[in-house]
């Protein structure tokens, strides 16, 4: 059985869902929370140690600003009303991403990944802001500016994943089968499951099945 430690996961299908069913995007990004609530409990359940969830791109800054601000008023309500649970689930919350954001945002999102540094049950690193690209050509300039040897060790010390496994599972849901710039460095061997189902529809019994599937991959890593 394949040892599991962080699974990765682009939460894709929320507009979509919320106009099929709602008549509104914004329904869905609403609706989809309670699937981050689902997946977050049963990865306590499986004993995974790292959940890292692609919330906003770099790319997302293209879409109409109402809906832009309607995701961030989201998450700073998802920051002010479950971050003491997160806590008490001996949760630590790490954002991965450009803090580009308000002031307000800024600080709950400081106040959050401080009061939960020491929680070691499970990780949520929160990709927002984030865009891979840029991640890496930071830390090729970081790097470049220390005068350090070019090599894996020492270039992934400059990533924002520093200290953090790569993915063994990335899952995609919403029919969608590309990366879209998420974590490109850190996915080079990665499981990755495309599924069909729009991320408000994703259940705890589909993550499980995925979960099931990743157990019986026969990983080579090049050899035979």
């Amino acid at each position: 059985m394949n040892p599991l430690k962080h699974v990765a996961i682009i939460m894709d299908g929320n507009g979509r869902w919320g106009i099929k069913y709602k008549n509104s995007r914004n329904a869905g990004h609403r609706a989809g929370l309670n699937t981050v609530q689902r997946i977050i409990n049963e990865s306590i359940n499986q004993k995974i140690k790292y959940l890292t969830l692609y919330a906003f791109s770099t790319e997302n800054w293209k879409r109409p600003k109402k809906e832009i601000n309607y995701l961030f008023k989201l998450l700073e309500n998802f920051l002010v009303s479950r971050i003491d649970e997160l806590h008490k689930q001996n949760i630590k919350l790490k954002i991965i991403g450009s803090k580009n954001f308000s002031l307000k945002l800024n600080k709950l999102i400081n106040l959050a990944e401080k009061k939960t540094s020491k929680n070691d049950k499970l990780q949520i690193n929160l990709a927002i802001n984030y865009g891979s690209k840029t991640e890496l050509i930071i830390a090729f300039k970081k790097m470049i500016k220390k005068k350090e040897n070019i090599n894996e060790k020492n270039f992934q010390k400059y990533l924002q994943t520093k200290n953090i496994p790569d993915p063994e599972i990335l899952i995609r849901t919403g029919n969608t089968k590309r990366l879209s710039n998420f974590l490109l460095w850190q996915l080079a061997y990665t499981e990755i499951f495309f599924e069909k189902k729009l991320w408000p529809a994703f259940s705890k019994n589909d993550f499980k099945r995925v979960l099931n599937k990743f157990k019986k991959v026969k990983r080579n890593f090049g050899s035979i």
